[in-house]
């Protein structure tokens, strides 16, 4: 009996956070054919760089146009070509919903991932090549935690946490990072800042 009291409130508690999709969601995520790629955003244009920009919200895993938006946005990375991970803002919608090749698993499949946390990171970190599907011509190095214990859910509401390592940790931390508006051009810049700030400091001490 409190096994299922205990489910029935982690339950209430995914749904009651997950807000209802909109109307301008809805007609974005239906939009023309349902069985095939939405468009991927570009920060070349202002409009779209700023939907890129927003924060996004935790989606219902259960509501049907979750279902319907998971499938577009794999075909909208399938559509690449080379493409390793993409999140929901890439194609317009602000929804905490990310894709990503799985290169620590046999095949290396896509997965995807409802309303993805972070629980923890390790201090080792990983330096290394990213680029981004929504940023044209744009590549560099960044650092990204090595191993990362993540939280998400899937299509059927269930819940999931495990430990993911290497290129596959850098790819989900990178798709993470767009669900709270923050972009690899935008990494580069706080970098600079950071090297600059040191710089005057070091000048200051000496």
């Amino acid at each position: 009996m409190m096994k299922k009291v205990s489910l029935l409130l982690v339950l209430f508690s995914i749904f009651a956070f997950s807000q209802k999709y909109t109307k301008s969601e809805i007609s974005r995520i239906t939009e023309g054919n349902i069985d095939s790629a939405l468009p991927i955003f570009q920060t070349s244009d202002s409009l779209q760089h700023q939907v890129l920009l927003d924060q996004s919200i935790d989606a219902n895993p259960k509501d049907q146009y979750t279902k319907i938006l998971v499938n577009r946005m794999k075909l909208a990375l399938l559509s690449t070509g080379s493409g390793v991970g993409i999140a929901a803002p890439q194609v317009g919608i602000n929804r905490n919903i990310i894709w990503a090749k799985r290169f620590d698993k046999e095949g290396k499949p896509l997965e995807y991932f409802i309303n993805p946390k972070i629980l923890w990171r390790s201090e080792v970190l990983n330096f290394g090549p990213e680029g981004d599907l929504s940023i044209e011509v744009f590549r560099d190095y960044f650092y990204r935690s090595q191993v990362i214990q993540l939280e998400y859910f899937d299509l059927d509401g269930k819940k999931h946490t495990e430990i993911v390592e290497g290129f596959t940790a850098v790819i989900l931390q990178h798709e993470i990072d767009h669900l709270f508006g923050i972009l690899i051009s935008d990494k580069i810049e706080n970098q600079k800042m950071k090297t600059f700030e040191k710089v005057e400091l070091y000048k200051e001490l000496k």
